[in-house]
């Protein structure tokens, strides 16, 4: 293979723009097809593809905001209402949101843990794809990817898990780089 600086200068200059800062128009459907192919371009051992992806968009992204405010609301009934607005923002202002879902399970010689670090692969090609098409994207959990009521409302199902939700949209700002770590300093040899 022969170097590819393109690749090479995205790579060492790419961003996440966060939620607040995507605006629409989001992929269309032949995109949202494209993104989720190039998710899917993962090492993936034993070839078990142990993800799924589930969609947010137009009004459903209103509706899962609406039933995760009623589910805090039902929890703590002396939530205060900028609490609640917060909760029914969680897939706003970003056109679309593609829920990664890790449906790990026990393989006689395949480990869950590769498992659910194929699905969080699946999510950062997902933010690569929407970078790769002129989007940006910003990979979050939040709390509702732990708990497993709120999980199941978004429908993971009986044994899987969120590894993350991955918003998508156009850039609505230039967001300065922040600082990153030494790559050497994060680096040891071993010696034996």
């Amino acid at each position: 293979m022969t170097e590819n600086a393109a690749l090479k200068d995205y790579l060492l200059s790419r961003r996440t723009v966060t939620a607040a800062f995507l605006g629409a128009p989001g992929p269309d459907a032949a995109q949202l097809e494209i993104l989720l192919t190039i998710a899917c371009r993962v090492p993936d051992h034993g070839k078990l593809a142990p993800w799924r992806f589930i969609v947010f968009e137009g009004e459903a992204r209103h509706k899962a905001g609406e039933k995760l405010a009623a589910l805090v609301a039902s929890r703590e009934p002396d939530c205060p209402p900028e609490r609640l607005e917060v909760e029914r923002k969680q897939f706003l202002p970003a056109p679309l949101t593609v829920g990664v879902v890790s449906t790990a399970a026990i393989h006689p010689k395949i480990p869950e843990f590769e498992q659910l670090i194929a699905a969080g692969n699946a999510c950062f090609n997902l933010c690569h794809g929407a970078n790769a098409l002129g989007f940006g994207a910003h990979w979050v959990t939040r709390w509702f990817a732990y708990d497993q009521e709120a999980a199941a409302m978004l429908g993971a199902g009986p044994g899987e898990r969120f590894v993350g939700f991955v918003h998508i949209g156009r850039p609505e700002t230039r967001l300065e780089d922040r600082d990153r770590p030494d790559a050497l300093e994060k680096m040891t040899k071993w010696t034996g």
